[in-house]
């Protein structure tokens, strides 16, 4: 039987994405079912329209371009106090709630790209394969739903004068709401035995901070895998004051010269609807315009609008607003290898649980995912000749992801006006020979990790060390020792990891308020912000951000009374 499915997992592993990952295949009447037979507060769908429903002309307080992992918990603490708009080019939750059950996201991944599904996809200049979030609550939405604090690091170089207290503040804001801890699955136990007998210590236990060594974390999942994404944030709000539009296309920010003829301000966006309608929006006196499109969204925005590189402005004929020429690079993703263990026996499927940290701030980190893959074999190797049921094959994923990488590279526009296209985007995954050698690293930590006692029942067959294991795709080198191997081996198995960032650097792009530089009422506020993608997962500290700054702009706005 072995030989029959690894004869099979090698005709076919080819054929498969390389971020199949940790979720189970089950039929769309369940997955909707889970999703609306559950608990989740949908009060915030009050303040929710579709743009064909907007005025073409109004005013609000704040208008936030992105409804997204960030702009979601900003949009629900400015409007505590002011009118605001929040334009998402995704549709809601409601339209498609397979988002919503943890058993879909492959499917949330794998769906076919028609323009409005919650999964934008795009290649980038290397070739790899990637998503952005297109739905409200953003990527957040779409993910794994690991949920762990932000490094002393991120902070230390983030050029921000944080307000500690208010950082832990926001935290708990979101936490209360959408962060869950349940019992570990099968395969999150065996992989947090794996780490710590393959040395990636301490046993942190429980933990949402960041720390060196194993611990298991916090997730936007619930015990029964449902998801609370950070669209229930907005929930948090004064739904009275929010308006929320969905399948708007911000295409230019509005600027006018302010009484200091060497910044700009800006009043406002345009944008158009499903029916290709253009609207106008514009905000009050003391009002601001906050872009949170995400680390591709953003800078492309901020170039269609005429602020960035001249050459690059110029060879596409777009009028100079601003010049910066940081606007659209350093832009990063944290490199992704990981292998696929066939499991000898059916396995719960899990979304990741347990990670091991290596590294004092995190040299690279370890998380695992475990799920169930359906496949239809054709004659002569069917398991189940004469029968229309699928072979059930139960994979382990070890994944691996380098924190910081110091490779960056850059987004340019290759559209002068349509927002709908996406910009070309190369990351120059492993282009410094840094992030390189800390690859090499990490998978020699996992070829450690499959020689534990805790992934011995994971074996087809009883053998010494790496040995006895069946995969899904790519197997490491089997000579750990040599480097041009494993160097080899991670070239050729590199992908994404999703954690798209810079972009709009903070003191590049941004002074340490988040105000683009040569402007006075324009923000960005999301992860083409950072530098380094903070903690194991950037979804927590962008929730956070988006509080801590709508609390930061709230505070200034009554000082300034």
């Amino acid at each position: 039987k072995r030989n029959i499915i690894e004869i099979e997992i090698s005709r076919m592993a080819a054929a498969l994405l390389l971020f199949l990952l940790s979720y189970i295949l089950h039929p769309q009447l369940e997955v909707l079912a889970l999703a609306t037979s559950s608990d989740l507060d949908f009060s915030y769908m009050k303040s929710v329209h579709n743009a064909t429903d907007l005025p073409l002309e109004d005013v609000y307080d704040y208008i936030i371009v992105g409804g997204g992992t960030a702009g979601c918990p900003l949009a629900a603490t400015l409007s505590e106090k002011y009118y605001v708009l929040v334009l998402e080019r995704g549709s809601t939750p409601a339209a498609y709630p397979q988002v919503l059950a943890s058993n879909s996201m492959l499917n949330n991944l794998l769906q076919e790209d028609n323009g409005k599904t919650p999964a934008q996809r795009f290649v980038s200049e290397e070739g790899v394969k990637v998503v952005r979030g297109r739905i409200l609550g953003g990527t957040s939405m779409i993910n794994g739903g690991f949920f762990s604090r932000a490094d002393d690091q991120f902070y230390n170089e983030s050029c921000v004068d944080w307000d500690k207290d208010l950082v832990e503040k926001a935290y708990q804001w979101v936490e209360d709401t959408i962060v869950f801890s349940y019992n570990l699955s099968t395969f999150q136990s065996i992989l947090r035995k794996g780490l710590l007998q393959a040395g990636v210590g301490p046993d942190n236990g429980f933990t949402l901070q960041h720390l060196a060594g194993t611990k298991t974390s916090g997730s936007t999942f619930d015990d029964q895998g449902r998801r609370h994404g950070a669209v229930q944030l907005l929930n948090k709000g004064v739904l009275n004051n929010l308006r929320v539009a969905v399948e708007a296309y911000v295409e230019k920010i509005i600027f006018r010269s302010s009484n200091n003829a060497s910044r700009l301000s800006a009043t406002g966006v345009i944008y158009k609807d499903s029916k290709g309608r253009t609207h106008r929006a514009f905000v009050k006196d003391k009002g601001e315009v906050i872009l949170s499109a995400g680390a591709i969204g953003s800078p492309q925005l901020l170039l269609l609008s005429g602020v960035g590189p001249v050459p690059h402005l110029s060879s596409l004929h777009i009028p100079v607003v601003y010049s910066n020429p940081d606007v659209g690079n350093f832009i990063s993703d944290n490199p992704r290898n990981n292998i696929n263990i066939v499991a000898p026996f059916a396995l719960d499927a899990s979304t990741p649980q347990v990670v091991g940290v290596v590294g004092g701030t995190g040299d690279f980190n370890k998380c695992g995912f475990s799920y169930i893959s359906p496949f239809s074999f054709p004659q002569p190797f069917s398991l189940f000749p004469n029968s229309t049921s699928p072979l059930q094959l139960s994979v382990a994923a070890i994944v691996h992801k380098i924190s910081g990488p110091q490779s960056t590279g850059s987004l340019r526009l290759l559209s002068s006006a349509e927002v709908k296209v996406s910009p070309a985007v190369r990351f120059n995954y492993f282009s410094e020979p840094v992030d390189l050698a800390r690859c090499v690293r990490g998978m020699r930590k996992i070829g450690d990790m499959l020689k534990t006692d805790s992934f011995e029942e994971l074996k087809f067959e009883k053998l010494e060390g790496a040995e006895g294991f069946t995969f899904l795709g790519p197997s490491l080198p089997k000579n750990q020792s040599d480097d041009a191997s494993i160097e080899t081996f991670c070239r050729s198995t590199v992908t994404t990891y999703w954690h798209y960032h810079g972009g709009c650097l903070l003191g590049k792009v941004l002074d340490g308020d988040y105000r683009v530089k040569g402007t006075n009422s324009l923000r960005v506020v999301d992860g083409s912000t950072f530098k380094a993608s903070p903690g194991t997962n950037p979804q927590a500290t962008l929730m956070m951000i988006g509080r801590y700054i709508g609390l930061k702009i709230l505070q200034e706005r009554r000082a300034a009374k």
